[in-house]
């Protein structure tokens, strides 16, 4: 494997643990997913992989080469976009991603023609050439190229799609996989769980400082053993209905209710669906099969105490 991390620990001086026995890795060629909520431990893990954070326990290796006692190998090694915004004041985005490839050692020339093929993949033509504020979604979209024009080994992307709209969304999900598969190691942390799982080959859910849950998309929904996912979206104003029995382990988020269910159940679950939407109490329903957003409700809310609704007590 290209990165190993093998019991990883960090506790900080006042206490906090914010990773706890920690062990992934990620091989040349694969994109890896790290999902989890906020203070799960995520920017943590990623400062100890970049060499900016000393662990307290554990060890890291990049390409055989143990990284806590030679940080200075992970930043050369490691091309990172962080989740907060990368200033470029008085630079052009051309002239930004330029500089950030030139900065890797990479010759003027191949930086130009790189810089060019991801403005165009991520169509920003428009604002390539201009020293003027960016919005939020084409900043971040400056950052991935920043990060992406001449990869490292380890390429760590920290949700790279904030603020970023679903057209471009696609195709920045396409160059990530790209990078991939051009045979660096990416580290995705997102929140988008659902887009995240068109891309990730395999992925870890971190909460607490713990990894819950890890495997490929096709092993974390497999735990559910073939169920189906049905979800209603309810009129506005309009209350929740009482659910049927056939309904498990639901949940409410805003006017959403998800549930899980058994394949048997799939026309009972049309019929009352149906019946809700002539009545006015739905306003669209869709029945398929388990995401991967449901295997990480589930694990994070079950390890933190929340109360599944229609969950067996």
């Amino acid at each position: 494997m290209l990165l190993e991390i093998d019991h990883l620990r960090k506790r900080y001086r006042k206490g906090t643990l914010a990773n706890d026995d920690v062990s992934l890795s990620v091989d040349a060629g694969e994109v890896f997913g790290l999902l989890g909520p906020n203070g799960a431990g995520k920017t943590t893990l990623v400062a100890q992989v970049l060499g900016s954070v000393m662990p307290t326990e554990g060890s890291i290796t990049l390409d055989g080469v143990d990284v806590i006692a030679d940080p200075a190998f992970a930043r050369r090694a490691c091309s990172y976009q962080p989740q907060t915004s990368v200033p470029i004041d008085g630079l052009t985005p051309a002239e930004a991603i330029e500089l950030a490839g030139r900065i890797r050692g990479a010759a003027p020339a191949r930086v130009r023609e790189r810089a060019a093929a991801l403005i165009e993949a991520l169509d920003l033509a428009e604002w390539a050439g201009k020293a003027v504020p960016l919005s939020g979604g084409v900043a971040r979209l400056v950052a991935f190229c920043m990060a992406a024009v001449v990869p490292g080994r380890v390429v760590v992307l920290d949700e790279p799609t904030n603020d970023v709209d679903p057209l471009r969304r696609k195709r920045l999900w396409e160059q990530v996989r790209a990078l991939a598969d051009g045979g660096s190691a990416v580290l995705l942390v997102t929140h988008n769980v659902l887009e995240a799982e068109r891309c990730v080959d395999r992925l870890a859910i971190l909460d607490a400082g713990r990894i819950r849950a890890a495997g490929t998309p096709g092993e974390m929904k497999a735990r559910f053993g073939g169920m189906l996912r049905l979800e209603v979206v309810l009129e506005p104003g309009a209350a929740v209905p009482e659910q049927p029995p056939f309904l498990r382990s639901s949940t409410i988020s805003g006017r959403r209710l998800i549930g899980e269910m058994d394949v048997g159940a799939a026309s009972s679950a049309i019929d009352w669906a149906g019946g809700l939407r002539e009545g006015r109490v739905v306003e669209e329903f869709s029945i398929g099969p388990i995401t991967l957003e449901d295997v990480y409700v589930r694990e994070v809310e079950s390890r933190s105490g929340v109360e599944l609704a229609g969950a067996p007590s």
